[in-house]
């Protein structure tokens, strides 16, 4: 490979990759890329990105909503404290109204995930089984999966498997929000390094994805030698965004075995091998699962990495992130192991009343960890998240009564201009269904039928 530096009018693909013993490692935008080239008297437009974060059981509405519409970017609530410095990214409405859950009146947590991007109830003739309808990520995957490695991103940070009867409706509603159709749910990622593996494309025979190790020297070193063959052809902007990426690969990477490690010792201590004195002929630590007691923080906050390496790289442009799901998770990184579900139940009492808000802060502060990365990465003219939507919500507005008139939503980036930020509309009329359909118009998917239960765009958040 010639060390020549390209031309200005010289540009390779965008498929272009980094290889090193059978992985490849995806480009970020650059502008010497042959897809960045618009075309002779057209303006580049980078893809525009979808993504969805969930907490499950609502929040305390005073917390959450601002004051005013005026205040919303001067004296933000505290639920939305760690989103300053990119509220002026955000769009915030109140008036967003849940799916009418009967004649499933007694499943409301059954129905708050499961809903939330269907905006459908599912077939009360057939409640044992999943028969929902298609959700509004695999809408938008099956418009853009095809110029993308991956169609869409599942990541949770729970496995899926929560067993509950309410309504006599199939467990799969409980934990789940993707369907790639009407009767068959997607499953999440619940395993970082399997995620990581997924977006470095490692495999030992075609369409088979083969365990690895990222941290394997000689794999990522000759990745890296490539970079730098690579990056003597670049001109300067383009050489300092190439070190940008890579020095993002690398953080996930240590991340990641900072966990791993973390567990693995925590394992040899539970099997009674001391991590100081074990040998080498001591049996290998059991199998590895993310533990209840570890920094919930640390783990959500890779997953949310990962979620932005996939973006940045074009890997995928539609994202799902389930944070947890309504089945007693807690929290110990807060200072209380008390069940979130539990404490939604607080009948107004201050102590319970404070652990929620709590938690609803902690969920939003990770997902103000991943715009703000978003945010501080250079793509075109502006940043990666200028070309995302990134939605963070609940299913419930209100978990101590199940109430669902007014569904907590935060909409982040600007949707590539298609969405006006930096403002709280605090009597919007609509319900979720119209919600979903409006952000995949802004998304640029076009749909043949609204999704769910809506009837119309809501206009007033579109810029």
């Amino acid at each position: 490979m010639s060390s020549q530096p390209l031309p200005r009018t010289a540009h390779f693909n965008r498929r272009t990759c980094l290889r090193g013993i059978g992985a490849s490692l995806a480009l970020p935008l650059m502008e010497t890329m042959g897809w960045a080239a618009a075309g002779k008297g057209k303006a580049y437009k980078p893809p525009v990105r979808l993504g969805f974060m969930y907490m499950p059981h609502g929040v305390i509405m005073d917390q959450f909503w601002p004051a005013t519409a005026e205040s919303y970017l001067s004296a933000p609530p505290p639920a939305l404290e760690s989103l300053r410095g990119v509220l002026e990214q955000c769009l915030l409405m109140k008036g967003i109204t849940g799916v009418p859950i009967a004649p499933f009146n007694g499943a409301p947590h059954a129905l708050e995930l499961s809903t939330w991007l269907t905006a459908s109830l599912p077939d009360a003739n057939k409640r044992n089984q999943i028969d929902i309808a298609i959700s509004a990520d695999q809408i938008a995957a099956n418009y853009v999966g095809g110029f993308t490695s991956l169609p869409s991103l599942e990541l949770a940070t729970m496995p899926q498997t929560h067993k509950e009867n309410q309504e006599g409706l199939n467990e799969g509603y409980y934990s789940h929000c993707s369907f790639r159709s009407a009767t068959q749910a997607v499953p999440a990622e619940t395993n970082p390094r399997s995620v990581l593996n997924r977006l470095f494309g490692k495999s030992d025979k075609a369409g088979v994805t083969a365990p690895a190790d990222p941290l394997d020297r000689q794999m990522l070193d000759l990745v890296i030698g490539g970079a730098k063959d690579l990056r003597k052809r670049l001109p300067q902007n383009d050489q300092h965004k190439l070190d940008e990426y890579l020095d993002s690969v690398r953080s996930v990477e240590r991340r990641i075995a900072a966990i791993e490690y973390r567990q693995k010792e925590a394992a040899m201590e539970k099997a009674g091998v001391a991590a100081s004195k074990r040998k080498a002929s001591d049996s290998p630590p059991i199998e590895i699962k993310i533990p209840v007691g570890d920094k919930r923080s640390e783990y959500m906050q890779v997953m949310c990495d990962l979620n932005v390496l996939a973006f940045q790289t074009d890997t995928t442009r539609v994202s799902t992130y389930i944070g947890s799901t309504p089945n007693g998770v807690s929290y110990p990184e807060l200072g209380f192991t008390d069940s979130h579900h539990s404490q939604t139940h607080h009948n107004n009492k201050p102590d319970q009343v404070a652990k929620v808000a709590a938690i609803t802060a902690f969920n939003i502060a990770q997902f103000a960890y991943m715009v703000k990365k978003m945010h501080s990465l250079k793509e075109g003219t502006g940043t990666l998240l200028d070309n995302c939507i990134m939605m963070w919500g609940s299913g419930l507005e209100d978990g101590n009564k199940h109430a669902r008139e007014n569904l907590p939503f935060i909409i982040a980036g600007k949707g590539g201009g298609s969405i006006n930020t930096g403002r709280f509309l605090a009597d919007t009329k609509g319900n979720q269904g119209d919600l979903l359909t409006t952000l995949l118009a802004c998304a640029g998917v076009p749909l043949d039928r609204p999704i769910g239960i809506a009837t119309k765009q809501i206009k007033e958040m579109m810029a």
